[in-house]
């Protein structure tokens, strides 16, 4: 057995309790219930942790510090070796970021008539999306319904979101589905040819769709595959550093950094579309992340200061399953998927202590609470803390065999170290998973910026204060084709001016007007882990 003997009585105790909890959910929470429960441990409620931003559009606004620091910083471009007059490539539609936003914008906007430059900071994909696991949520069962996805996408945002979007989202999401079918997307099937289904935290009804566990794999395979069938042009490696605008104040392009040759690149464009993803690598309060190398708010920094607006920019979500041991796969997410199927959340005595399938927010809340104030977490070697997820109880209540069936990736992520999630419950707590909030876009991905565009993560409002699970890829497919489409509208009449970066001189000006200085530049770009570690899930707990 991998884990370790002080953590096998613990073990032992989950094991001894599992006949008793067959059958038994624990009780949901009543509104009032859960409000306390947020408001007492979630980690967006510890203002101590955020800190007023002092410049810009969003001034005197709350966001995380870690983010704020970058939003102050000054430019990382170096003005001198930057000609922005002369153009290395022009082109009607640029793309920044390859998930699944950034994709299916491109490929949205060549399907219309629009010639498309692609640009990304690491490879092709390279993404958030790629390592999605859980699924896509859309009302495709006859007891479903878009109206139905809007109630509960509303409930799970607290209220706060932005009702145009939350249409717009539950009522493409279907066609989605289609879509991503006809492109060669295989989702799981049941014997009768139909889709199957789950039903994730805060859904109401079985609609995510999936593909195994590794449903965004499987996605961007067929995606990326059809970005080189379209020949559309990709500049891998070469991440954007700031935004053109013209004299006008109009989004004109952007310049590009080539990590290979250490050369800018100037791209003018009449239509932007900024998919980069969110803010896990700046591992808010110090939480371990389920994000992939390159999320660092990069999109947030350079939008702000060309004066984009933020929405709900500090509300964040944590993914109440991230694992906490082996240390090796620290903040990697486990499916919500699991939950729905059956694994219960217990504590170190192999007790329930909060209802398996309630949302995110309050969930990584109670899993917080369990392992502080109630001193009932599981405590590893290496000081970390957490709850066991028990897997084995997918096999008791759905049968033999079935984990294997459905979680095939998450099975041999865990043998690699010895662990049998069949046989052994799993040590999970919260990470950071998701930036709810972001660029307050309509719902056809349009910024407060002429011709400037947002899709995916970095776009804030449609989610509220809270993301359900399943309704991020449908999110990213939705608006990023909602913006792809767009984006090509009227096209013939843009008419740009100069391109200028005088909002970036503008920035750094008021920077030093206020006095701020903080010793970094961004954007980040690529995160820097030499000088500094991550606290421990007893400090969080703790702090709570």
């Amino acid at each position: 057995m991998a884990y370790p003997m002080e953590m096998v009585e613990s073990i032992r105790r989950v094991e001894a309790t599992r006949n008793t909890r067959v059958g038994i959910n624990f009780p949901r929470l009543t509104p009032d219930e859960k409000n306390a429960l947020l408001e007492t441990y979630h980690p967006d409620f510890r203002l101590s942790k955020k800190r007023e931003i002092r410049i810009g559009a969003n001034r005197g606004d709350l966001a995380p510090e870690e983010l704020v620091h970058l939003l102050e910083s000054p430019s990382r471009l170096d003005f001198d070796r930057v000609d922005i007059k002369r153009a290395d490539f022009q082109t009607d539609v640029l793309v920044i970021g390859s998930g699944g936003a950034g994709v299916t914008a491109a490929l949205t906007a060549k399907e219309h008539g629009a010639e498309v430059l692609l640009a990304t900071k690491l490879r092709l994909g390279d993404s958030n999306t790629i390592m999605a696991e859980g699924g896509i949520g859309a009302a495709t069962l006859p007891e479903d319904s878009p109206s139905i996805h809007y109630i509960d996408t509303m409930t799970g945002g607290r209220f706060k979101n932005i009702p145009e979007l939350v249409e717009a989202l539950v009522c493409d999401a279907p066609f989605i589905v289609d879509w991503l079918t006809n492109l060669g997307v295989n989702f799981d099937r049941r014997p009768d040819g139909n889709y199957f289904t789950h039903m994730p935290a805060g859904h109401s009804r079985r609609r995510s769709h999936s593909i195994k566990d590794l449903t965004g794999l499987e996605i961007m395979r067929v995606l990326c595959d059809e970005v080189r069938n379209q020949q559309i042009q990709v500049l891998e490696f070469c991440p954007a550093v700031e935004l053109l605008l013209d004299d006008r104040g109009q989004c004109a392009g952007a310049v590009l950094y080539n990590f290979d040759t250490e050369q800018y690149i100037v791209v003018q464009a009449k239509r932007t579309l900024i998919a980069t993803g969110g803010i896990g690598r700046l591992h808010i309060q110090g939480f371990p992340t389920s994000n992939h190398y390159g999320a660092t708010a990069d999109g947030l920094v350079m939008a702000y200061r060309a004066g984009a607006q933020f929405i709900y920019i500090g509300f964040i979500q944590y993914h109440p399953t991230g694992v906490a041991w082996p240390e090796q796969m620290l903040g990697l997410l486990i499916s919500e998927a699991l939950r729905a199927q059956g694994a219960q959340v217990v504590n170190v005595d192999g007790n329930l202590f909060v209802e398996r399938l309630e949302t995110r927010d309050a969930l990584s809340s109670a899993i917080i609470r369990e392992c502080g104030e109630r001193e009932k977490g599981v405590l590893t070697p290496t000081a970390m803390m957490g709850v066991w997820l028990d897997t084995p109880m997918i096999d008791i209540l759905c049968g033999e065999g079935t984990f294997l069936q459905r979680f095939a990736g998450i099975q041999s992520r865990f043998e690699k170290y010895g662990i049998d999630p069949t046989k052994e419950p799993i040590l999970v707590y919260p990470t950071q998973h998701y930036q709810n909030g972001g660029v307050r876009i309509n719902a056809h991905g349009e910024t407060n910026i002429p011709n400037l565009y947002m899709a995916g993560e970095v776009a804030g409002g449609v989610h509220g204060h809270n993301r359900l699970g399943s309704n991020s890829l449908v999110d990213i497919f939705v608006f990023g084709r909602r913006a792809g489409i767009s984006m090509v509208e009227k096209l013939g009449e843009v008419q740009l001016g100069a391109p200028t970066l005088e909002h970036v001189k503008d920035h750094e000006r008021l920077l030093k007007e206020a006095g701020i200085t903080t010793g970094s530049v961004s954007p980040m770009l690529l995160p820097d882990y030499r000088f500094e570690k991550a606290l421990s899930t007893v400090d969080h707990a703790r702090s709570s």
